[in-house]
């Protein structure tokens, strides 16, 4: 009995403990995000990748803090696979962590998002800066034909283009079934596409306030040469590889 309850004591200090350390983080969080995004809005007259380098350092800074309150590393392999110019890249996604680090790790990039956010005060301005494909998720055809017009744009200036093809959080450990925009995207701008795979969902886990030490590792695989194949084959030839490389 004194076994169990020794336990259960241990249990409740490390519940406690990661509580405070999740609250830590999530303080700093709205810290470095607030800041971040006002400092982007007051500098809204400088040109797009400078403004991109300069709104990031909050992404950076949020990163930072979670390793420190969290303990949660980043291991990132196949960084000679990354092309100097313009790509899709096409990721899994599972979690909050890969919109912070993905526009930091990727720059000059744009992301699609959901027009909605783009109405959050301070935060939603500052995005806006960031040149994001806004679609509207209730009209899937239309934003197709507006995903593919804005994103070859921003693509011929040399910038990468960042989909989930899986349109929403997926639970770790999963994989859902991918669209094929991104593919077409990367078709008709003549860009590669760059299959990216993570496993963030294991420590950042969707709708839960306490956080999971330990280390996401993302995966970055060789490019796929979009002139070769079909939109489908594109989008079965990523998935497989982010498949494989999450087992």
């Amino acid at each position: 009995m004194q076994n169990s309850w020794s336990i259960s004591v241990f249990s409740l200090i490390k519940l406690l403990l990661a509580t405070l350390r999740a609250t830590l983080f999530y303080a700093g969080f709205v810290v470095f995000t607030v800041t971040a995004s006002l400092v982007t809005c007051l500098l809204f007259f400088l040109p797009f990748r400078l403004l991109q380098r300069i709104a990031t350092t909050g992404n950076y800074l949020v990163i930072q803090w979670l390793r420190l309150t969290c303990n949660i590393k980043i291991v990132v392999s196949g960084l000679d696979n990354i092309p100097t110019g313009a790509c899709v890249v096409l990721s899994n996604h599972q979690s909050t962590w890969e919109a912070f680090y993905m526009q930091w790790f990727f720059q000059p990039a744009n992301f699609i998002l959901k027009r909605e956010l783009l109405w959050i005060p301070v935060f939603g301005w500052a995005l806006f800066l960031m040149n994001p494909i806004a679609i509207k998720r209730s009209r899937p055809a239309s934003a197709i034909r507006y995903v593919l017009k804005q994103g070859t744009k921003r693509l011929l200036v040399g910038n990468k283009i960042v989909i989930y093809p899986e349109g929403t959080r997926i639970a770790n450990g999963q994989l859902g079934e991918f669209k094929t925009s991104g593919a077409a995207l990367a078709k008709q701008a003549q860009v590669p596409v760059l299959p990216v795979s993570h496993n963030s969902g294991n420590h950042w886990k969707r709708g839960q306030f306490l956080k999971t030490p330990g280390t996401i590792h993302l995966h970055i695989g060789p490019t796929i040469d979009s002139d070769l194949l079909s939109t489908r084959e594109i989008t079965e030839s990523a998935r497989n590889w982010i498949a494989e490389s999450l087992k």
